[in-house]
């Protein structure tokens, strides 16, 4: 038998000398369970007895291959078959797997921390800014950058529309509903079609909703879900998530953002798709608004939208508002405050 099983017996020759200085013999190389036996030709009497796991080979990748039983002895052996120095190196191959590897280890446990440290700076960090910078924007400067999405809207929109008398009512309109946290509701002549809400809290109607023959508190209706659906998905992350981490780490760090930055937003800030809002902090701001719900709720009706539970829990089914959303003047003047525009 061999070290290795799928040799039986497995012989060369070798030319052997037994010191640096000795003479060079041909001999018969016999590759043993552990050890390699050099043999005379002629008699067959042993010469030495190498352990394989001790020889080292003196010119590894070059032929013919030299060997010796280890770092210090004289002896060298000298093979030109090939099939005897590819099993020798796979006895040596097999050795190295099979010893104790201390650092592999460590190895191994430093590439799975660098590559878990990679996996936090490629998925969760980006996230995490992002969040962190849109949470500890002050209004001023939300606002800021809600004009700047205001005049990328613009190239979409066209202008804000704008009258003395409409204006005035816009701002009456949003004293009434809004109540203490009161924004500035603007209408924009085409390319909205619902109301939305910019990052500094400006709220935005299409022209379809001012010019409606709907009743005032179908539009108070849209100002209120636009002002929830906010309140629940931040304006400013949103604008954040699109801009990416570099707009965001600039904006955390000097406290600026550029036109440029917010350049194209337009198109998807118009298009983005609507999260629902739950009827029960709906239920509650109109409550709190003291408007009607009812209306809206019809209105939405002729979507198909469920309007249950705003019909059936509105305060004011059987009696009067506490106060209209808007006088019939300011509710004139809102309807044409897009007049003139195309």
């Amino acid at each position: 038998m061999t070290a290795l099983p799928e040799y039986q017996r497995l012989e060369s020759t070798g030319l052997w000398r037994a010191s640096p200085d000795g003479q060079r013999r041909e001999v018969l190389v016999v590759f043993g369970d552990a050890t390699l036996v050099i043999s005379d030709t002629r008699t067959a009497a042993a010469l030495a007895h190498w352990s394989l796991p001790a020889v080292i080979r003196l010119n590894p990748g070059k032929r013919p291959a030299l060997f010796a039983p280890g770092a210090e002895a004289g002896e060298e052996l000298e093979i030109e078959d090939a099939t005897m120095i590819a099993a020798i190196g796979k006895v040596h191959r097999l050795i190295e797997a099979r010893r104790p590897h201390p650092g592999r280890l460590r190895q191994i446990v430093l590439g799975a921390v660098l590559a878990l440290l990679a996996a936090f700076a490629l998925f969760w960090l980006p996230g995490a800014l992002i969040r962190h910078t849109a949470a500890i924007l002050p209004a001023p400067k939300r606002d800021d950058i809600g004009a700047l999405v205001l005049g990328d809207l613009a190239r979409l929109t066209g202008a804000p529309c704008s009258t003395p008398e409409g204006d005035a009512a816009l701002a009456r309109l949003s004293a009434r509903v809004l109540g203490p946290v009161q924004a500035a509701i603007l209408v924009l002549p085409t390319g909205l079609d619902s109301a939305r809400v910019l990052p500094g809290g400006r709220i935005v109607l299409p022209r379809v909703m001012a010019e409606s023959d709907a009743p005032p508190e179908v539009l108070a209706g849209h100002i209120l879900t636009a002002r929830l659906r906010a309140d629940r998905e931040d304006p400013t992350r949103a604008l954040l998530d699109w801009a990416g981490l570099g707009t965001a780490f600039a904006l955390l760090t000097t406290g600026e953002m550029s036109a440029d930055a917010v350049h194209g937003y337009a198109e998807t800030f118009l298009t983005q798709p609507f999260a629902p809002v739950p009827a029960d902090p709906l239920i509650a701001a109109f409550r709190q608004a003291g408007v009607p719900s009812s209306p809206y709720a019809y209105a939405l009706d002729q979507t198909g939208e469920a309007t249950l539970d705003l019909i059936e829990t509105d305060p004011f089914r059987s009696g009067p508002a506490a106060a209209p959303v808007l006088v019939d003047g300011d509710w004139v003047a809102l309807q044409g405050i897009c007049s003139g525009r195309p």
